[in-house]
């Protein structure tokens, strides 16, 4: 199993990479807050704890250029959970057991959990990355992606996208 691949999937995204409207803001369909089912498979070796980071790499900057965009940021998810399920995002104190740890993030939109992004087309593309890491991050009350990035750095043991 060493020369399997640390793997990020979800059965909910497409083969071309576009998101569901389901799990943006955006439309006929939107769910608005409803976070994707996903998926992990091999982790690497010594893995204690992972963590999510969801961005919007196309998302325009009104004064400048093209900037990514937090959608999501997760850490703590215990190495013997297998994925997240649909609508995970704000319930992992209702769900319990190996989620109660879970700690979910604050967004570009200054919340914690899944946001669904709002497209003003339809031609973005989302980055999931996934990060095995060899601790559990003690982050502190309010967690943002730069927070955990700083946190992590020294501790990734792969990264799955």
């Amino acid at each position: 199993m060493e020369n399997e691949e640390f793997r990020l999937v979800s059965p909910a995204i497409d083969k071309d990479g576009r998101l569901p409207r389901k799990y943006t803001a955006e439309g006929q369909g939107a769910l608005k807050n409803l976070s994707p089912p996903l998926e992990w498979y091999n982790l690497p070796e010594g893995t204690k704890s992972l963590a999510l980071v969801v961005q919007d790499i196309d998302a325009p900057d009104p004064s400048g250029p093209i900037v990514p965009w937090t959608i999501w940021v997760v850490a703590n998810i215990p190495p013997t959970l297998k994925g997240l399920p649909e609508g995970f995002s704000g319930k992992e104190e209702e769900v319990g057991g190996d989620y109660a740890n879970i700690k979910e993030g604050h967004t570009d939109w200054k919340v914690p959990g899944w946001r669904g992004p709002k497209l003003p087309s339809h031609c973005h593309r989302f980055e999931f990355k996934l990060y095995a890491l060899d601790d559990m991050m003690h982050l502190g009350n309010k967690v943002t992606k730069e927070r955990l990035l700083e946190l992590i750095e020294g501790h990734v043991l792969g990264e799955a996208c």
